[in-house]
């Protein structure tokens, strides 16, 4: 019998890294992907110094053909996908005039468009077995539009619109669709090199842990079907909202 399979769509040196690791200790084969392949060895010997397995892929999410690709290849030579966690982010901060249509369109395809393609093709294999758990990383701007971030917000408020339009229809095919607005800065090195004021209320729980992170994504995939979560907001304690 093959291990069951969890799919990490953008999974970085932070939130994505920590969740497939914590997927890996719970006894799935950890599938991580990025453009290049290559920029994820650090996290496969990781996983697998911890004693977990792990498969790395490198595929552009905005790309149709790639993305189906992906998924095939996850179910013929790795297992049955059980989870796919979407979570690629990208964050920009233009003022309006000076978003040009191709940052627009580029954070579109990264943040909303590549979420149906890997939504969809999870969805492709996950109901026909009747079961399985989809996640899509949502951020503050999914909730309001602040300024400067029309492109990012405008790709986040439609990836939670997906997810909510899923939810409502794969739910009854008994597929765990949930949305998780991260609400607040992530223990990264982003953060640490470009706002060390920020940072620096690391040592007060201040930013978001992404183990932490990782447990409640790992919380919201055991959940019982009679209790299922759709969104989730995750924030620091001292963070307004």
């Amino acid at each position: 019998m093959s291990k069951p399979a969890m799919l990490v769509v953008g999974a970085g040196d932070a939130t994505g890294g920590a969740i497939a690791r914590r997927f890996a200790r719970e006894g799935y084969v950890a599938c991580v992907s990025r453009r290049k392949k290559e920029s994820l060895a650090d996290l496969v010997a990781r996983i697998e110094a911890e004693g977990g397995e792990a498969r790395a892929f490198g595929s552009d999410a905005r790309d149709e053909e790639q993305a189906v690709a992906l998924v095939d290849t996850i179910e013929q030579e790795v297992g049955p996908l059980e989870v796919l966690v979407f979570n690629i982010g990208a964050n920009v901060n233009f003022p309006i005039r000076d978003t040009t249509a191709r940052v627009y369109r580029k954070v579109w395809e990264m943040a909303a468009f590549a979420g149906f393609l890997a939504g969809r093709e999870a969805a492709r294999v996950m109901v026909p077995r009747g079961r399985g758990t989809i996640i899509f990383t949502g951020a503050t701007a999914s909730l309001r539009g602040g300024r400067g971030f029309s492109a990012f917000a405008g790709a986040k408020f439609a990836l939670r619109a997906l997810a909510q339009s899923m939810a409502r229809e794969l739910g009854p095919e008994g597929i765990h669709v949930a949305h998780s607005i991260i609400d607040g800065a992530i223990d990264t090195a982003f953060i640490r090199d470009n706002f060390p004021q920020r940072y620096a209320l690391k040592e007060q729980d201040g930013i978001l842990n992404p183990e932490h992170i990782a447990d409640a994504y790992w919380t919201l995939h055991q959940q019982p079907r009679d209790t299922w979560t759709h969104e989730l907001d995750l924030r620091p304690w001292m963070e307004t909202f």
